[in-house]
């Protein structure tokens, strides 16, 4: 008999149904004894908790479409993973006993970089892990992409094309704030797939002085309207050269008079240029919906991928994509380190050559 258990942590995407799919599917029809799968709920409060059910292949049935997770997801810091939850309980120590309670052979965790860092400490301890890369962010290190990535970009382009019609009947400035705190591969590849003027990303630090002129460059060549893509962690020049400390006090301050730094960003621009801004948030909606094709090709192949592994009897491992080939890279290399969006990267040459600032030159 094979044990295996599955848990999504984290923030949702549109994917993680369809990995699990292909987890399943593929343990169960390349299996050469029985299989029990043990599927835990909310991320690894189920594990800490010994919430799970027993699943079957009809509860995967179906769900290569469905966004979300049907197992249900939740956050567990890494940073707070030695820290006892509110009732006293060692998390660790609980996910452990959980782990060898119920004789899993296999534990598939399917997170992102904080998840991924918790996965390889459950390693360390001795249990057998196999992460699978989910972030709609793409900034798991070690693959060239995530699943939820490709779907939560098709979520904020089609956000930017409809805010169009409206900026254009009113002449409007539209900044458009996309998800990513740290890195800026949806906004970037959003911002271009629909057609933004500027697009302001973590790792570009950019000066107002060339978002305004770039503005203004457009309204000069016939422009209506302009669209700003803002990513949720886009950082000023002036606020890069700021010391940690310095800069999360600039940040705290600034949440005292606006919602977030796309409000500040619209209201230097109106005040710069005159021009009515409006200032437009998908937000979470880049998480939801149905996946996208590619989004449910990769996360199969993920799952593949896995099951492959576990089959063959190796672990410790976060199956990725490099070079367009299918692999496996070591946990303990890949958790904890996130990867960015290069500033010299082809797309950002690609985008400057087409005109998009990024306010930064």
């Amino acid at each position: 008999m094979l044990r295996i258990g599955l848990l999504t942590s984290g923030g949702d995407c549109q994917a993680l149904n369809a990995t699990m799919r292909g987890i399943v599917k593929t343990v169960l029809h390349n299996a050469k004894e029985p299989v029990e799968i043990y599927g835990f709920e909310d991320g690894y409060q189920g594990l800490i908790y010994g919430r799970f059910r027993t699943m079957t292949w009809d509860d995967f049935s179906g769900v290569l479409t469905q966004g979300g997770t049907i197992l249900g997801t939740s956050r567990t810091p890494f940073k707070l993973l030695d820290t006892p939850e509110a009732d006293g309980v060692d998390k660790v120590s609980a996910m452990k006993q959980t782990y060898h309670k119920l004789q899993l052979d296999c534990l598939f965790m399917l997170g992102g970089n904080g998840s991924t860092k918790t996965a390889n400490r459950l390693r360390e301890e001795g249990l057998t892990v196999i992460a699978l890369p989910k972030t709609i962010d793409n900034d798991t290190w070690g693959t060239d992409i995530t699943f939820g990535f490709t779907s939560a970009i098709d979520v904020a382009t089609r956000y930017l094309d409809e805010i169009k019609t409206t900026a254009s009947s009113h002449g409007r400035v539209f900044v458009v704030e996309i998800m990513g705190h740290k890195v800026g591969w949806i906004p970037l590849y959003a911002g271009v797939a629909g057609g933004a003027d500027v697009i302001l990303l973590p790792e570009i630090p950019y000066d107002m002085d060339n978002v305004v002129k770039a503005i203004e460059q457009r309204d000069a060549d016939g422009g209506r309207f302009a669209i700003v893509a803002v990513a949720e962690g886009a950082i000023s020049k002036e606020e890069a050269a700021l010391p940690k400390k310095e800069y999360k006090k600039l940040v705290a301050k600034r949440a005292e008079k606006y919602p977030s730094v796309a409000y500040e960003i619209a209201n230097e621009i109106a005040s710069r240029t005159g021009r009515e801004v409006r200032v437009g948030i998908p937000g979470h909606t880049q998480r939801g919906g149905r996946p996208d094709a590619q989004d449910r090709i990769f996360a199969t192949q993920c799952g593949v991928e896995a099951a492959r592994g576990f089959l063959a009897g190796k672990s410790g491992f976060m199956v990725a994509k490099v070079n367009g080939k299918m692999t496996r890279v070591p946990l303990e290399d890949v958790a904890g380190k996130l990867k960015y969006v290069d500033p010299k990267s082809d797309l950002v040459r690609e985008a400057k050559l087409l005109g998009i600032s990024f306010g930064d030159e």
